[in-house]
């Protein structure tokens, strides 16, 4: 009987022992830190691991250290220039005092976001609708800026803020299409215009340049012809010195030239009017015709007068 006793009495120490052990151990994931308790005081902050607290004095809570995303409801925002538009956004934060988390703020999903949504109105409020729409970066700046220095005694660090989308109204959004068309019917008139005006001036430029070519090709057939009539007539006019002709030679080569300007065609023949100069040359002609062998002497016909003759 008194065995059975201490038998029982041993399992329920056993017992008693394991489920101290059991309440007495508490796992924290690497991604988690917690917050040790003891009779509603804190006590200590406890790292990842394994960790001993008191049964039923001790309390410990896990704090996610990891980044969360609040998602900011859409909501309908005046901007500057009075346009009603709809913003939605996105809120990244990371925990980086667990204590503060904890005993701080009682819900700081909720706080978040109704902080998040106090600061959108604010600061596109603030900006235009043309400035609001292609400056999302410089609001998601700011709005960042502002949370996290509002946050920061709740022990959040808030890492970025995107904007999602800004929706202006139906009628403004068919009014920027209206003048995007027109912009951009602008610009393809403009580029029209311009090269429309480059190729009439690439064309004019075209034509001079050939005409310029042209010219210089013509003025240099010219020197070419001119300096090679200058080379032939100095050649002649070398070879005739080189051959040093006499007075007969001269007069039959005068006489080839009359013939040449008599040929038929001309209607006029004029005779040089030094008549003395050309009779030496027949008087020269006829000497070398009379010493000719076989040549039968006959006298010359008689010379007109010098004379212009039809």
């Amino acid at each position: 009987m008194e065995l059975v006793a201490v038998s029982a009495l041993f399992f329920f120490v056993v017992l008693l022992v394991f489920i101290l052990a059991a309440t007495s151990l508490r796992i924290v994931s690497p991604y988690q830190k917690g917050v040790v308790e003891r009779l509603g005081r804190y006590q200590r902050t406890a790292d990842p691991g394994v960790t001993i607290i008191l049964p039923f004095v001790d309390t410990l809570r896990k704090v996610d250290m990891r980044e969360q995303v609040v998602d900011v409801q859409p909501q309908e925002v005046i901007t500057k220039d009075n346009v009603v538009v709809t913003v939605d956004a996105i809120v990244y934060y990371e925990a980086t005092d667990p204590v503060k988390l904890t005993y701080n703020v009682a819900n700081f999903y909720d706080a978040s976001t109704k902080l998040a949504q106090t600061n959108l109105r604010n600061v596109v409020g603030e900006t235009e609708l043309d400035q609001a729409l292609t400056s999302r970066e410089m609001i998601n700046t700011k709005l960042r800026t502002v949370l996290d220095d509002a946050t920061d005694k709740w022990g959040v660090r808030v890492v970025r803020v995107e904007i999602k989308r800004i929706d202006p109204p139906a009628d403004v959004t068919a009014a920027m299409h209206r003048q995007m068309k027109a912009e951009r019917e602008k610009r393809a008139s403009i580029l029209e215009s311009e090269g429309f005006r480059q190729s009439r001036i690439l064309e004019a430029e075209g034509e001079a340049e050939a005409v310029r070519r042209v010219a210089d090709a013509e003025r240099y057939k010219r020197e070419v012809e001119a300096l090679g009539q200058g080379n032939a007539i100095t050649t002649v006019y070398s070879s005739i010195l080189n051959a040093n002709p006499d007075s007969r030679v001269i007069a039959l080569q005068y006489m080839e030239s009359l013939k040449q300007i008599s040929n038929g065609q001309a209607t006029k023949v004029f005779i040089p009017y030094e008549a003395t100069a050309l009779l030496g040359a027949l008087g020269g002609i006829q000497e070398i015709l009379r010493s000719a062998p076989g040549q039968e002497e006959h006298t010359p016909p008689s010379e007109p007068p010098p004379s212009e003759k039809k």
